[in-house]
């Protein structure tokens, strides 16, 4: 069978890209501030709602879980729903959640009542994500899409280093207000998107539920299972079952794909060694990306005896490093292509990792900071090339699709090293 690649919309023109560029990272810039502005305000949340341990875990992981297991899905609706109307729905529903997450009541049902709207965050999120990078890609020629993800990435990534600055200070007043902030970007991120022009093309295809049930029940079920082995342990049968039947449920999904015939993944893709070589190292890279926010915050107020507001600050040293290199890298995407920025940001990024966790046991503050902004540098040179070439590989499938492909990789990636 012949696999051709579909008709593409053409790009934007003049100002209208920037501004769907603009319209975009403002919707996501909630989605990102929210990985890590949660974890500063953590040991605050614990402490006055009476979380236990697991419980403040799930407060994070809960919304991380959410992204990965319906970011396939959202990618399909976003095809066939419209991806600017999905943009506003996944807003207004993660604005919700957050509104939500915020009224959280100081009841015996505390952790529970957070941890579900944790969850519909990352719903609202899954829907919006894979929609918002679709209109990116349709909106800028090839030939500059690596300048414009890394403007994506780059500023969306200074959003994320602003969260733990923003929950810091936010936290000294209270926790709630975490995520009451979300509500005027959401409002900013509605009036950009009506305002701006979306190119993509509508499929006129089914939704395949039967794909979802599976992919969803599978991460859930195995990033349950790594999660919980700390407290179950890992001889437990619980933690075995959770983790053995998740992967076997994910297994079935592949083959279910293969044999459906609007799948809600086309699992082909990853025949192209260079598409799927992309997803790997999305995958192991956000293993750690995501869960070093959570780290670092308990590392800084508990070992390190730090305010919540000095430990937002101590995490920027990342993200000076993170948006510096995620320019560089996009330059490179252009210029000569993704293989040397991914290799160099592997490399970097497992040296600085490396050199980091060899100081930690120091308690100095000094001593780490310059191997965590090595560690953010080498982060932010592969991300873009990798999400880039991902996307612009992939044959026989949609913007929105394949974007709703390799964020699910991602945030699965970031569930499971949490």
């Amino acid at each position: 069978m012949t696999i051709t690649t579909p008709a593409l919309p053409k790009p934007l023109e003049g100002g209208q890209k920037w501004l769907a560029l603009a319209a975009m990272m403002f919707a996501v810039s909630m989605t990102f501030i929210d990985q890590t502005i949660v974890s500063i305000a953590a040991p605050s949340i614990q402490s006055e709602l009476g979380l236990s341990d697991s419980g403040v875990q799930w407060v994070v992981n809960g919304y991380l879980l959410a992204l990965a297991a319906l970011f396939a899905l959202g990618g399909r609706m976003s095809d066939i729903l419209g991806h600017k109307r999905m943009v506003l729905i996944g807003t207004i529903v993660f604005a919700f959640g957050s509104l939500m997450c915020g009224l959280t009541p100081k009841q015996s049902y505390a952790e529970t009542w957070i941890i579900c709207f944790r969850v519909i965050q990352g719903a609202g999120a899954a829907l919006m994500f894979p929609a918002a990078l679709a209109i990116v890609f349709a909106a800028f020629p090839v030939k500059e899409r690596g300048k414009a993800l890394a403007l994506f990435f780059g500023i969306t990534g200074a959003f994320t280093a602003i969260g733990p600055l923003a929950g810091g200070y936010l936290t000294e007043w209270t926790w709630r207000a975490i995520f009451w902030i979300n509500i005027p970007v959401a409002i900013i991120a509605v009036i950009l998107t009506i305002l701006s022009k979306s190119n993509t093309v509508r499929k006129k295809e089914s939704i395949d539920w039967r794909g979802a049930v599976l992919i969803t029940a599978g991460m859930a079920l195995s990033v349950l299972g790594f999660q919980q082995s700390a407290t179950w342990g890992w001889g437990s049968w619980k933690t075995i079952f959770c983790i053995v039947v998740g992967l076997i449920l994910m297994i079935i999904f592949v083959w279910v794909q293969t044999r459906t015939k609007d799948p809600l993944i086309k699992v082909r893709i990853f025949k192209d060694r260079a598409f799927s070589a992309d997803n790997a190292v999305l995958f192991f890279s956000m293993m750690t990306f995501i869960p070093i926010f959570f780290f670092i915050s308990l590392y800084a107020q508990i070992c390190l005896g730090e305010t919540a507001q000095n430990s937002g600050l101590f995490l920027m040293w990342f993200f000076i490093g993170f948006v510096v290199a995620s320019q560089i890298g996009g330059r490179l995407l252009d210029q000569i292509g993704p293989k040397l920025p991914m290799i160099l940001g592997c490399a970097i990024a497992a040296v600085g990792f490396g050199l980091w966790a060899w100081k930690t046991p120091s308690l100095s503050a000094g001593a780490v900071t310059p191997y965590i902004v090595l560690a953010g540098f080498g982060i932010g040179l592969l991300l873009s090339p990798a999400s880039t070439d991902a996307v612009n590989r992939a044959v026989d499938a949609s913007y929105g699709e394949v974007t709703g492909v390799t964020q699910t990789v991602r945030y699965y990636g970031s569930s499971i090293g949490f």
